[in-house]
């Protein structure tokens, strides 16, 4: 580790740092078909707080109005998604619902539709984009915004991939559940959000050989994800290969070996 991270890390290796209670937060990664699969990046600002600058995957952190969805819920049960995720149904129905809206508010993508086999194939439109901001700046809760569309979250459409913890060290931190999904057929991702100041569509493979130039920052989380997806062939594969998966919660630990820190995920 490098820069203000690695201060931090040392600071917290030293005994002068107590670590923060991790915030419930959820990210997906969204997938599509090209001449080989693609997932969907944003650059955070350099201005955030958290992972500025970094290139990531849409996501944020659970919204208390996250947990009231039940009744507007289509697919595996969130008891399924809890056993996966390796918590409660309560816990794992707030990640999904946070990984729907998170998506729609940073990509204009929205996981959800009018009935249990269909799904919206349009959200470009002046109103939609009312929504989505209200969303973002929370003058509207995410259930609310399902039922007044007369929509049902699409849980069926996302596959948990992953969960991760963020160091001990980090002032800012979050438990994270990633998730797949593909892109819905007739919707377009959007460079909308006001937390991103470039966003993409690229191979996993291409990703990871950006970052391992020094051409693109990610946190290890974002990094792993691409490095694991370039495995495979197509999109289909990658949701098959996602319901096959152990997913184990990993927290990056810090070594330290004299006046350097590095982070290991093992």
């Amino acid at each position: 580790m490098t820069g203000r991270m690695a201060e931090v890390a040392l600071e917290y290796a030293r005994g002068t740092r107590t670590p923060a209670d991790p915030r419930p937060a959820s990210t997906v990664v969204l997938v599509r078909d090209a001449a080989a699969p693609e997932v969907y990046l944003l650059r955070r600002q350099r201005t955030m707080a958290f992972a500025a600058g970094m290139t990531v995957f849409p996501g944020g952190r659970v919204d208390a109005t996250d947990s009231t969805v039940a009744d507007s819920w289509s697919g595996p049960s969130p008891e399924w998604f809890g056993e996966r995720l390796g918590c409660s149904g309560a816990v794992a129905a707030a990640y999904v619902a946070a990984a729907v809206r998170e998506t729609f508010e940073e990509s204009g993508v929205l996981l959800a539709g009018p009935s249990p086999d269909a799904v919206v194939d349009d959200t470009t439109g002046d109103d939609w984009e009312a929504d989505r901001v209200a969303l973002e700046t929370r003058e509207l809760g995410f259930a609310d915004f399902l039922h007044r569309r007369q929509l049902l979250l699409r849980a069926d459409l996302l596959r948990p991939w992953a969960h991760w913890i963020t160091p001990e060290f980090e002032p800012k931190r979050y438990d994270t559940a990633f998730f797949v999904a593909a892109l819905p057929t007739g919707q377009v991702t959007r460079d909308v959000t006001s937390e991103s100041d470039q966003v993409t569509w690229i191979r996993p493979a291409d990703a990871v050989r950006a970052v391992d130039a020094g051409e693109m920052l990610m946190l290890p989380p974002t990094y792993i994800c691409c490095h694991e997806l370039s495995q495979y062939a197509d999109v289909p594969a990658i949701l098959a290969a996602a319901g096959d998966r152990e997913i184990r919660t990993i927290m990056p630990t810090v070594r330290v070996d004299g006046d350097q820190a590095y982070l290991e995920t093992t």
